[in-house]
């Protein structure tokens, strides 16, 4: 069996799917793509495609390092995004060759079924009890939203008493029936991280992500030491290799690696590993679409240390397209009492609708995330 064509499909609301064809018949999917920066993504799969066209799909492990090693030049966000969709498409057809799930090739799963969370609010969180109302009704019961909006690196009380309300108001009207996780998203920087985690610690949020950047990753155990809230982050880290680092310095207790941006299955499984090792939890970042939804499921299923899925059903990016607008089997990812159950499909599971695909792909724009500045003009962290 060898690879003959690579096809790319940009679709709203700001996903881009890939096709892999072989000789045999056989096609793979995956999802490679950088929010913001598709075309660019895009252009590197392309580019890698001369690796891939007249090989055997089959022999994955080879490809990824052929991929990775190949150009001299490695890692990024770019370059491994678009090895994870490849990567992502290749075990897509290794699991239909054989007619099993990506999750049999890889020993086996370790669970039946899946916790998931919900986003509610949006970039600048109002509405959050209500947008939690809505999202139990559709099963979840854990859920994430952005910590603060443009938040400065010395912040007043004010804007504190701000960030820590919409937190208190959900516990005051659901108790301890719901639980969350706060995504601080980079926009805090370490002189109020420590501030803001003392502050919201009553509260008991199942973590917090991404606390400071992840370039300031060196305090990531000075913040753990403060709080006992668990700290997550990894969805701007992309390689095992990047993670190294982190799990070197310690602090995080839950990593977040994304499927369609640290270099899919393959490098995603020896991240998990390498997180069991050092007692770390793993949650992958998935505020994606549902390839990128279903690899990560088969990574989650074979990884006892895994704890929760993100999904993007409802997320406020999705205002021109829903996780499951491109796929046939959406039973399959139905959420019961807030798990998605293991799937028996081959592959990564998902049926795509080809055709709504590429009809799609002709009114797809790019998407672009705002720059945000703050009240004196400088940029701040979106």
């Amino acid at each position: 069996m060898k690879i003959t064509k690579l096809t790319t499909y940009r679709v709203p609301p700001r996903w881009m799917f890939l096709k892999i064809e072989t000789d045999a018949g056989l096609v793979g999917w995956g999802e490679p793509v950088i929010e913001g920066r598709a075309r660019t993504v895009e252009a590197a799969v392309h580019e890698l495609s001369d690796y891939l066209v007249g090989q055997d799909p089959r022999r994955i492990n080879d490809l990824w390092q052929v991929m990775y090693r190949g150009g001299f030049y490695r890692g990024g966000p770019i370059l491994m995004s678009a090895i994870a969709g490849i990567d992502q498409a290749l075990w897509d057809i290794l699991g239909h060759s054989q007619g099993v799930p990506v999750y049999q090739l890889l020993g086996g799963r370790v669970r039946d079924r899946m916790k998931t969370y919900c986003w509610v609010g949006g970039d600048r969180p109002a509405e959050v009890v209500e947008g939690i109302r809505r999202a139990r009704e559709l099963g979840f019961d854990t859920f994430k939203m952005n910590g603060t909006e443009e938040f400065g690196m010395v912040a007043s009380h004010a804007a504190v008493d701000a960030a820590v309300e919409k937190f208190a108001q959900i516990r005051a009207t659901f108790g301890n029936t719901v639980d969350f996780g706060i995504d601080f998203h980079g926009r805090v920087a370490m002189p109020m991280a420590k501030v803001l985690l003392r502050e919201l610690e009553p509260l008991r949020p199942l973590f917090v992500e991404e606390p400071v950047l992840a370039e300031q990753a060196e305090v990531y155990p000075r913040l753990a030491e403060a709080t006992a809230i668990p700290l997550a982050a990894g969805e701007r880290m992309f390689s095992r290799f990047d993670f190294k680092r982190v799990f070197a310095h310690g602090g995080i207790a839950i990593i977040q690696p994304d499927l369609s941006h640290a270099g899919g299955i393959t490098e995603c499984v020896k991240i998990a590993a390498m997180a069991e090792a050092h007692d770390v939890a793993l949650a992958p970042h998935c505020p994606l679409g549902p390839v990128a939804l279903a690899a990560c499921l088969q990574v989650d299923l074979v990884s006892h240390n895994a704890v929760y899925q993100e999904q993007s059903m409802g997320i406020h990016y999705n205002s021109d397209a829903e996780l499951l607008d491109y796929v046939k089997n959406r039973e399959d990812f139905a959420v019961r009492d807030g798990y998605v159950a293991a799937s028996e499909r081959p592959g990564l599971g998902v049926v795509i609708d080809e055709e709504r695909v590429i009809e799609a792909s002709r009114r797809a724009t790019d998407w672009r995330n705002p720059v945000w500045r703050h009240a004196d003009g400088s940029v701040a962290e979106w």
